[in-house]
């Protein structure tokens, strides 16, 4: 086998549609455009033009607010800790880190922090390093002989913002 004898399998491809190559073609004259006009043209851009008048984006009032300075927090419950432990994933003696959760695979990536929550039993005796925990959360933590310290996570929230705000 050889670079130069390498070709794709029959049918896999498909040749691309010549417009605008005489009656015959069935894609001649207007090239499947219809007749006239702005959209028979090249470079129309009159997505959500109203002939004039002035269009529905604009007619309607802004709404709502942007917080700069809000964090998008991971959610993690104490039950989804729980089975990561009874299955190995996290270690009983380490501190629980942002890090240390996405290494156990119970979040996908860092975020701004992680909130833990109250939900489901907690049985392993866990110290926790988080951005937020809820009071059923700590109180489940401290019940099985745990401890929660709350550290707020480094670095900008990722909608934006400035950085010497975030700090």
């Amino acid at each position: 086998m050889k670079l130069n004898q390498i070709s794709d399998n029959p049918g896999a491809t498909k040749d691309r549609m010549r417009v605008g190559r005489g009656i015959g073609s069935g894609k001649g004259k207007t090239a499947g455009r219809g007749v006239k006009g702005q959209k028979a043209r090249t470079g129309v851009s009159i997505k959500g033009f109203e002939g004039g008048q002035m269009p529905l984006h604009r007619r309607l009032p802004k709404r709502g607010f942007n917080n700069l300075y809000a964090q998008d927090l991971n959610e993690v419950n104490l039950g989804r800790i729980q089975e990561a432990v009874d299955a190995g994933k996290l270690d009983k003696a380490a501190t629980v880190t942002v890090q240390s959760l996405v290494e156990a695979g119970i979040i996908a990536r860092p975020r701004d922090g992680v909130k833990l929550l109250g939900v489901g039993e907690l049985t392993a005796k866990l110290s926790f390093e988080v951005t937020r925990a809820s009071k059923s959360a700590v109180e489940a933590v401290e019940k099985a002989g745990g401890s929660v310290s709350v550290v707020y996570a480094q670095g900008a929230s990722t909608r934006g913002g400035s950085e010497a705000a975030t700090a």
